[in-house]
Order: C-alpha cells, then structure tokens, then sequence
C-alpha cells in the first residue's frame, strides 16, 4: 500500500482543462499539466485491496496497485516496467479509454475512485520524457514470417509482441499512413499523433516493418498473403458503419462520421489545407450519443460551427448508477466529455424522420419526433414532431462488424451468429494459420480490448509456429469467443 491513510486523507482531483475559448483556437490535448505531486498524492488514494477489481475492470489485467504504489514512493521507473509488463501503449489507454477499473475501484463503492487513468498517462509521459522507453529487439530469431492486416491498436500490439518473439513481422495498412483509427479516427484534442509516433518509431527499431497504402484483398490477395507468410493476422477492425436509410438520406449534406473525422485529422496534422467537409458557419446535428458522436462535436467546435446539436434516440441516463449496473460494473451514467463542454446541445429519446433539402438538393433541415421505449421498441410520440435546422449531418452510430466484401470473402473464413470473424480459443480462424484478433472478431468495442485482444492472439500464433508457450495472454480461454 503506498499511503495507508491516502484514501481517507486525499480527495480524489483530476487535471483541469484550458479555457473552452482558447482550446477552440487549436487541435492540442485539451487537458492542463498536472504536477508530479499532485500524481503521487492521487495515487497514494489506492488501497491496495486484499481483492483488486480494478484488475477486473481492466481487460489488461494492468498492475494498478503496484504502479501506484511505486508512483507514491517516486519510483518511476519501476513504475513503467509495471506498467509495461502488461501494456504495450498505456499512452493510448491512458488518453482514450473510458477507464472501466475506475468504474470497478474498490474506494468506488462509497467515495470517488483513484485517477488510476491520469497516474497511468503520468507514468508513461514521465518515461518518455527520461528516455526510458527504448526499443527491445529480439536476441535470436525464429525465422518465422507473419503479416499483421490493419494497423490500429490491436494490430500494432500483435506486431509488436510477435516481434520481440522474434518473428519477422509485416503491418499491411490501406490508408497512406499508420495507425488505423488512432491515426485517422481519433481528433488530435484527444490524442495528440507524437504519441503514435514515437511508439511506431519504438517498433521499427524492434524490427517491425509498416507497409501504409497496401490494401489487402485488392493490391495484394489473401492467398498471396498465406502463401508468403507462416501466419497472418486480422486486426482490421469492425468498419463497417451502421446506417440510417431514411428519405434524404443521399442529400448532400448528410455525411457518416469516419467520411468526416479523416480529412478533419489531415488537416490538423498539417497534411490537408483544407477539409471537404467543413462544418465552418453551418448548423451542425450529430447523430449518435458515443465517443464517435463527441469527437464530431469536438470537431465541428474547431471548425467554427454555427451550433452543434447531438442526437440519441436512448433516454438521458442517470447521473449515479442505478441497480442495473451495479459496482463493479461500467455503469450507463450521464457523462460530459471535453466536447460537450464546449457548446453545443444534447437531445435525448428523439428520432430522426427524414433528411430535408432545398430547392437546390442542399441538406435544409431533419425532421425528428420523441419517441418512448414500449417493450423495446421506439414508438413516437404523438405531436411531437419538429424540423431541426441543419445544413450538415454526422452519422455516428457505431459500426456493425468487419467489412465483408474484399479480403474476408476472398479467404472464405468463417463469421459467427453476428457477422464477426470467428475463432477459437486460441484466436485462430477456421484457416489454420490465419488468426484474427480486436473488433474483427470481437465486434465494435474498447481500446483496451484491442490491446488485450492483439498480445492475446500473438500469444496464439507463436504458439502455434513455435509450440512454446513465452507470450503472455491477458484474456483467458474462458472469456474468448469460442466459434
């Protein structure tokens, strides 16, 4: 335990932002620095429990009692070994996940929990800024060859462990650069691309090769790939956008939110001059109520937006837990993200009729009604109708597995009940050396599922190339999708 009394004698305090104003004004993280003392006063709040949910909480299974206690004792480079020894990227959970071992922090049953996210983003920027993160080749070398297709989180976490295995690792992307959503997807107010950048650095000096603009299943063929390489990897991701095919739906104007969020990203790295799709002086409605929907209204705020309106066809959800979702769960609450502190306005239990035009075919207004949910199903509520004026639409409203048409019908593997690739325990396809691994196979989902699921199939697939067992797997059997 770092402070046997921290819990009781510290308030949990998290990071302030910068003023809304001035962080308009650029694409910089939006958070101000927090002091190395405040860091280990936060951590000193961990109780070191006799049973650990965070552990629980955390698809990782990230040694959060341990860092934390090594942070409090200024320790910080044994804190980073901790942290690393489970996580290849704390830099992206630390900035992007939602922290679900918050949300199943022992002290979070009757007080706030420990800012195990801010302690974690504290530890991996201190270690950078020391120069303790270096590359880790491999000493010897298998001779074993294996391509990794799509180069988000859980693709680079294959990668990476597969090459400190010691296998020669390729990571095939279609974009013209590397990253996959933490590149193109995720706003630069949120995860500023430095932080990508120097891990891909980290990773070619391991020896992991990045071949960006190569799209699998068109420029180079499934079996091209299985032939050359001694197992291959699907980190694709779930990318096929769910869609609302309503009248006006091909109005121009109406936009999904990953035709919106890429050249939004091109332009704020400098590599774009301008975005095709701008929402500068325009009446701006998002629709979709997650992280995707918030990164367009954090988005549209920069590009000088005339007002931002969020839809959500779900109602407002509570501001407690409520005894649906119980500690230690991750609970449906209200929550603001730093977008919506910046403007703008959240509409809830409403849906969208229709997509209005001008008399130029440009996109006028939506048409919505309020709905209530009657046994599941959304009904409208009479009366209730109204036109919303809106001059661009975001669609936001998540994504319903892996694209099927290319690679995944060329390789003819198998999909499970809902449209998944599947696998079994050991991430392995129904090809015996093709394995996939994060939302292909899971399904839209977390950031550090992506992770966990990456390091989890690159254990699979030395396994299955070299019969040992020296990979960890954060993810049990029991907890994998079994095809």
């Amino acid at each position: 335990m770092a402070d046997p009394k921290g819990f009781l004698t510290t308030e949990r305090e998290t990071p302030k932002t910068r003023p809304v104003d001035l962080r308009l004004m650029d694409w910089r993280e939006v958070y101000e620095d927090f002091a190395t003392s405040k860091v280990a006063k936060q951590a000193s709040r961990c109780m070191d429990c006799g049973i650990p949910f965070c552990h629980q909480g955390c698809p990782l299974g990230n040694l959060i009692p341990e860092w934390n206690t090594l942070v409090w004792r200024e320790d910080w480079q044994n804190a980073i070994e901790r942290l690393h020894a489970t996580n290849n990227f704390p830099e992206f959970t630390g900035t992007l996940c939602p922290a679900p071992c918050e949300t199943a922090c022992v002290l979070g049953i009757n007080d706030d929990p420990v800012t195990i996210k801010r302690v974690e983003i504290s530890i991996v920027d201190r270690a950078w800024e020391e120069g303790w993160v270096k590359p880790l080749p491999p000493e010897t070398k298998t001779g074993k060859k294996v391509a990794v297709v799509g180069s988000g989180p859980s693709g680079l976490a294959a990668a990476q462990q597969l090459t400190r295995a010691g296998h020669d690792v390729v990571v095939f992307e279609r974009a013209d650069a590397i990253g996959g959503l933490l590149r193109y997807g995720i706003p630069e107010f949120k995860m500023e691309k430095h932080r990508l950048d120097r891990r891909l650095d980290q990773m070619r000096a391991e020896g992991t090769e990045f071949r960006a603009g190569v799209n699998v299943g068109v420029d180079i063929t499934g079996a091209q790939l299985r032939s050359e390489y001694d197992a291959v990897v699907l980190a694709g991701g779930a990318t096929a956008w769910r869609d609302l095919p309503i009248d006006g739906r091909e109005t121009e104007g109406v936009y999904q939110a990953m035709e919106y969020l890429p050249p939004a990203n091109k332009v704020a790295s400098g590599d774009l001059e301008r975005s095709p799709i701008s929402a500068e002086g325009k009446d701006v409605v998002v629709i979709g109520g997650g992280d995707t929907g918030a990164d367009c209204v954090g988005t549209a705020h920069r590009q000088g937006a005339k007002s931002v309106t969020q839809l959500e066809i779900m109602p407002k959800p509570p501001e407690i837990r409520s005894d649906a979702h119980p500690w230690p769960t991750y609970p449906m609450i209200y929550r603001v993200s730093s977008a919506h502190e910046e403007g703008g306005e959240r509409l809830y239990s409403v849906n969208t009729q229709e997509f209005v035009a001008d008399d130029e075919g440009r996109l006028r207004a939506l048409k919505l009604v309020e709905v209530r949910n009657e046994g599941g199903k959304f009904v409208p509520v009479e009366g209730t109708e109204r036109e919303l004026p809106a001059q661009l639409v975001l669609l936001a409203m998540g994504f319903v597995g892996p694209e099927k048409d290319g690679l995944l019908t060329e390789l003819g593997v198998e999909l499970d009940p809902r449209g998944n690739v599947a696998r079994d325990s050991e991430y392995r396809t129904s090809l015996d050396n093709v394995f996939v691994a994060g939302d292909m196979g899971r399904g839209q989902s977390l950031i550090v599922w992506a992770i966990a699921e990456g390091r989890s199939a690159a254990a699979g697939v030395d396994a299955y190339l070299t019969g040992r067992d020296v990979l960890p797997s954060p993810i049990l059997p029991t907890e994998r999708p079994i095809a």
